[in-house]
């Protein structure tokens, strides 16, 4: 039997009196694209943080393809393929896309002691980063700095920067946020392509988003699990179209 990609048991997470998340039990199954929603205070960035090793839990477990993570720390976390974007972009913004990719690249073979080497100086890395800025429709500006980009290139970086890391789950954290309208749909069109054999755990609050993307959802409420399902079934769940969805919501 296969084991999932991503597992927490009983997970729970205390900051004094308030029970910020509450006895989450979760399963995303390998390859998946499952969404994480819930209205705002609903416990999805804190349950996020326990996952990637941002905080530490109060009880309760974490397993990634089946072994045990609790008590990593974050980057050895990264290090087995678990990797996040966040709601605000974490790019270096006098570095170009090209060079970016090239440091996460370098970083993850190993190499960053050859501090002194120019990134990209290996043919076969070059030809990587390259590959993956064209599937990420960033290649006609990657060698201009980060900082001149349009929000939405900076957005798409930020994924690719993530998928040089090769991760095996990758957790897109409201990858939209802030995006203007006429950028977004370049983003939706990325993030549908993402690799199949990558697992992708969305964190959003566009619900167009969403249900294009999920093949199944959970939606937390007050820290909880409240309901689980295809989209098809949460839009038809009665009490999450209460709480969160809006009842015209189609």
């Amino acid at each position: 039997m296969t084991q999932p990609a991503l597992q927490t048991r009983n997970l729970s997470k205390r900051f004094g009196g308030l029970l910020a998340t509450n006895d989450v039990s979760l399963t995303v199954e390998r390859g998946a694209r499952h969404a994480l929603i819930g209205p705002n205070g609903a416990g999805k960035t804190t349950l996020v943080n326990l996952l990637t090793g941002v905080l530490n839990p109060s009880g309760g477990q974490i397993l990634l393809n089946g072994e045990e993570i609790t008590q990593l720390a974050a980057h050895r976390r990264a290090g087995r393929g678990l990797m996040r974007t966040f709601q605000i972009n974490q790019l270096f913004p006098a570095l170009t896309a090209f060079e970016t990719l090239a440091l996460v690249m370098t970083q993850r073979d190993g190499d960053g002691a050859r501090w002194w080497k120019p990134l990209g100086a290996s043919k076969v890395r070059e030809r990587e980063v390259t590959a993956l800025l064209e599937h990420m429709h960033l290649a006609d500006i990657m060698h201009e700095p980060t900082a001149t980009l349009p929000y939405g290139k900076r957005r798409l970086l930020e994924i690719a920067t993530a998928l040089a890391g090769k991760p095996r789950v990758l957790l897109l954290d409201e990858p939209v946020a802030g995006v203007p309208r006429s950028e977004s749909r370049e983003i939706l069109d990325t993030i549908a392509n993402l690799p199949t054999d990558v697992t992708v755990v969305l964190i959003e609050h566009d619900m167009d988003l969403v249900f294009r993307f999920a093949t199944r959802m959970s939606v937390l409420v007050n820290g909880a699990l409240y309901a689980e399902g295809t989209p098809d079934e949460i839009a038809a769940h009665a009490g999450v179209r209460s709480v969160y969805l809006g009842q015209d919501h189609e």
